[in-house]
């Protein structure tokens, strides 16, 4: 299954993807049931570790599997390790896409299964309901200069 949320912010697409950093993330991270415990950054070889406490104790792991840039767009991709239940797969492409000289897309493009075809439909809306608010902090957060 697929989400996929694209988000305008100002900025040169290089510049904004610089900044996908510790400081974006604590920004993201909802206000209360998640810690970091390890981030290590965005280029591949990197890892994420997450812990939860609300609304139920898991871990997640994410590994950074591939980064990258050209002309158009930069990007970096996280790759579920250690997912709670019950996602089996999770693969999240982080891409930042040029508009203009002032402007870019970031684009969550997030793919995910569970155990069943039926499991993998019911959560969708929870996991986009997970991710939606990023929309606003993306746009809030590289606002600011």
């Amino acid at each position: 299954m697929t989400i996929i949320l694209k988000t305008k912010v100002p900025g040169n697409y290089k510049k904004v993807m610089e900044r996908f950093d510790r400081d974006l993330f604590e920004a993201l991270k909802p206000p209360i049931g998640m810690e970091i415990e390890k981030f290590t950054g965005s280029k591949k070889g990197d890892q994420v570790v997450l812990k939860f406490t609300f609304p139920a104790k898991f871990t997640w792991q994410s590994d950074i599997i591939e980064d990258g840039h050209d002309e158009k767009r930069a990007w970096f991709v996280d790759k579920g390790i250690i997912l709670p239940w019950p996602l089996k797969t999770w693969e999240h492409q982080h891409i930042v896409e040029r508009i203009d000289d002032e402007n870019c897309s970031i684009i969550d493009h997030m793919t995910y299964t569970c155990g069943n075809a039926l499991l993998t439909t019911i959560i969708k809306p929870f996991l986009f309901g997970a991710f939606y608010p990023r929309k606003k902090i993306y746009q809030s957060y590289f606002a600011e200069k």
